[in-house]
């Protein structure tokens, strides 16, 4: 059992910058993957970025403007956007998987928009 919890959402200007933070608590096991996904008004969840043991994979569609990065000893995943575009309009969900099963944080939302 894991808790994610996101914060580091809100209005940013086209152009602008964020960076978003996720807490992880309440599990025994080990948190292998961890990392954000997103859904727009009308659109699937999609992947935006995660790492995976000693690998990072980016969605093309933020990759060279987005950094996520984990620190261990405090359970914390986060990600650096830059260069924001409405596009990046969206709920950001925090995702974590143990050898027992994938979770989800409550999600935060980020407003691109002047």
């Amino acid at each position: 059992q894991v808790q994610l919890v996101e914060s580091g959402g809100g209005l940013v200007q086209p152009g602008g910058s964020l960076r978003l933070s996720c807490a992880a608590s309440g599990s025994a096991f080990s948190i292998r993957a961890m990392g954000w996904y997103r859904q727009g008004p009308e659109k699937q969840r999609e992947l935006v970025a995660i790492i995976i043991g000693r690998s990072t994979t980016y969605a093309d569609s933020v990759k060279g403007r987005s950094t996520v990065s984990r620190d261990n000893a405090k359970n914390m995943v986060y990600l650096e956007m830059n260069s924001l575009k409405p596009e990046d309009t969206a709920v950001y969900y925090c995702y974590a998987t143990t050898s027992l099963g994938a979770y989800w944080g409550q999600g935060t939302q980020v407003t691109v928009s002047s």
